[in-house]
């Protein structure tokens, strides 16, 4: 028997209608919040990756599925699952020139990416995130909105135990002169470093402080080193640019605290990178991660264009709510005359109901007990029904039964 591969999941039954939930949830929270929907494709050239997720990152290293296609000879075309998405709506963003719009522009999605990691719970090598992406505007207000934005999805699924943590890195200078302050305090500590570590000590120094490997947390715990890390490398420009943030936040009464430590896991964050985090989940609390990117967009050939956003994964979203109960369909016609049966069903769905009825001409019995399994109501069809043009209608919560004298009393009730 061939079997789904691992790190992959059919969603089907109760759960796929959980699923289509948080998808309307999202729908309805980011388009109350004036971002439209963007669908990208799933597979992009390796290049937007490299150069826009970043080089020292694990994704890039370890974590994608790559593919050369177009045969073995120098017109091969190297393409990549998408990891993450924000790359593939900055691509988009640049290719049809959004740029020449008014700002700002506000782009929503929901949809699989793939890594190839160690399953664990709420985490699978398809995966799937929702997030937004806005572009265009410098001040944090924009931070400001899609961090709000965040929290009432994540309310509207009820979700109401959060803790928000925020850092800034800094502007270009900013993160260029604590990079060399953190190689500086770790160069004695190099050897101790795990292998992951050593590469990101050459290539981004700011990752080491990500790292979950223990022997390279327990060197963050010494005091020098805490000292550097706790120290203000930021200008006053990006100071100015972060106090506004807590201002707007606070204004909002959104409870936040401040982790020096956060840097979050990809190279193109600049000033702002946030965690929304839930105790539910452990040691792997966090449910929703983003930041500014301000660079990108010129990184990736655009013109230079101020962005931010966040993603969530649904997987962990999944493991967090509390399921709502599966809706029962409307209608569930019993009846051993199956032609009338269908007819029926087919001008109820018309009408915009949900209808069923039983395509295997089994007893009345059986039928009503299917019916109370998946429906509110059982139409009852039989022989005195459809000679004297009536319906029985039963309500399958209480048992109590009446008699439908038209289909348009039917559809009205």
């Amino acid at each position: 028997m061939i079997k789904a591969q691992r790190g992959t999941k059919d969603i089907y039954g109760d759960e796929s209608v959980v699923w289509q939930w948080i998808f309307e949830n999202a729908k309805t929270v980011f388009q109350n919040a004036n971002f439209t929907e963007i669908k990208t494709p799933i597979f992009e050239a390796t290049e937007l990756f490299n150069r826009g997720v970043g080089d020292s990152t694990d994704i890039v290293n370890k974590e994608m599925y790559t593919f050369s296609v177009g045969g073995a000879d120098k017109n091969a075309t190297s393409i990549t699952l998408r990891p993450e998405n924000t790359a593939g709506v900055v691509r988009s963003y640049i290719e049809h020139n959004f740029n020449r719009q008014s700002p700002p522009q506000k782009f929503w999605y929901f949809g699989p990416m793939f890594r190839y990691e160690r399953p664990q719970a709420g985490r699978q090598r398809q995966f799937h995130q929702a997030g937004v992406e806005l572009f265009g505007i410098k001040d944090a207000t924009a931070d400001a909105e899609v961090i709000i934005t965040a929290i009432n999805f994540l309310k509207s699924l009820g979700l109401n135990d959060l803790e928000i943590e925020l850092n800034t890195l800094g502007c270009p200078k900013c993160k260029n002169d604590y990079r060399n302050s953190i190689k500086a305090i770790l160069a004695p500590y190099l050897e101790d470093l795990c292998d992951d570590c050593k590469m990101r000590y050459e290539k981004n120094p700011l990752r080491i402080l990500d790292c979950k490997n223990e022997n390279c947390k327990k060197i963050f715990e010494t005091e020098e080193i805490k000292e550097v890390i706790l120290k203000d490398y930021i200008c006053d420009e990006c100071k100015e640019h972060f106090e506004e943030l807590k201002n707007y936040l606070n204004e909002l009464n959104i409870k936040y605290s401040i982790n020096k430590m956060l840097v979050r896991g990809l190279d193109y964050y600049n000033r702002t990178v946030f965690e929304i985090k839930s105790e539910a989940l452990g040691s792997q609390s966090a449910v929703c991660g983003g930041g500014r990117y301000d660079g990108l967009v010129e990184m990736l050939g655009g013109a230079p264009t101020p962005a931010v956003g966040f993603a969530m994964g649904v997987e962990r979203l999944y493991t967090l709510i509390n399921k709502p109960t599966p809706q029962k369909i409307d209608f569930y016609v019993v009846s051993t005359n199956i032609k009338e049966a269908m007819k029926l069903t087919q001008e109820l769905r018309q009408n915009n109901k949900s209808a069923e009825f039983d395509m295997q001409k089994r007893k009345f019995s059986k039928q009503l007990e299917k019916a109370s399994k998946i429906s509110k109501y059982a139409i009852i069809l039989g022989e005195d029904e459809i000679e004297k043009g009536y319906y029985s209608l039963k309500d399958l919560s209480t048992g109590e039964q009446k008699q439908i004298k038209s289909f348009e009393e039917l559809i009205n009730f």
